[in-house]
């Protein structure tokens, strides 16, 4: 019965280094999605090799993150599958093995939910913030509430493919930004990257934008293709973008319309 506690309070203790980590590494600039990936991928040893985990390994607060993680798993693992072997196979233990099993699923279960909560994950998010702001000296920003990545804005890669409506043109004859999308960066194929590029920035296939704006938007751009039907997709995707100003002007009356704020 030792063993199979131990077991579980290694799978919680997991779990919650998972979340400190990626709490830690959303603090330092990736997105929340992007950090569990990194931190669950780090822990479990699985490996990857994307992009951003360039990002992660030439960042220096990023990689000592992640070298924490890998030790911290080796060891977890190892312990994990010593508890799972010990509770099956320890002979001085006299609970059944359908008692063991029960138990073990029951734990888990429990676990998990423990984990998927919004309500913990708030709480426990506010705590992780508190206690790294005091005793490190990582840059606590809460990048999603500072681009209100909540709702439909949302942070994005978009990568150019095989005529897609975005190849070849610059991006001020993309007039993104009519369709309530802003271009923070574009990756070349090459590696280079042009931050916050201007309307001379030609868009080439193979390149990869770090976009913001409506998850909607984005997506249906990212399946334009080129030619007239693309063209008209355009128009009406801006068609689009002015009602969405519209409406969210009308939330907010101290916020002038569209056309006052040209003038």
């Amino acid at each position: 019965m030792i063993s199979l506690i131990s077991l579980l309070v290694v799978i919680f203790l997991s779990i919650l280094i998972t979340r400190v980590a990626t709490i830690a590494l959303t603090h330092t600039g990736l997105t929340r999605e992007s950090a569990k990936f990194q931190a669950r991928s780090a822990l479990s040893g699985a490996g990857f090799t994307t992009s951003e985990s360039e990002m992660v390994v030439n960042h220096p607060v990023r990689r000592k993150i992640v070298m924490f993680l890998i030790l911290i798993g080796n060891a977890g693992i190892v312990a994990a599958m010593s508890s799972l072997i010990l509770t099956f196979v320890s002979e001085g233990d006299q609970t059944s093995l359908s008692i063991k099993i029960v138990l073990l699923v029951c734990g888990i279960v429990a676990i998990w939910g423990f984990a998927s909560s919004q309500w913990v994950d708030r709480r426990l998010s506010r705590l992780i913030d508190v206690m790294l702001k005091r005793y490190t000296k990582l840059n606590i920003t809460d990048y999603a509430s500072l681009l209100h990545l909540t709702g439909e804005y949302r942070l994005a890669e978009l990568k150019i493919k095989t005529n897609d409506w975005l190849d070849g043109l610059e991006l001020k004859q993309a007039r993104l930004r009519d369709e309530g999308i802003n271009v923070l960066g574009v990756r070349r194929q090459d590696g280079t990257y042009i931050g916050n590029p201007v309307g001379e920035t030609s868009l080439q296939r193979g390149d990869s934008l770090v976009l913001y704006g409506r998850i909607s938007a984005i997506d249906e751009l990212d399946k334009r293709k080129s030619g007239s039907h693309g063209n008209r997709e355009h128009r009406e995707a801006v068609e689009e973008q002015q009602d969405v100003l519209k409406k969210e002007v009308g939330k907010d009356s101290k916020t002038p319309s569209p056309d006052e704020a040209e003038k």
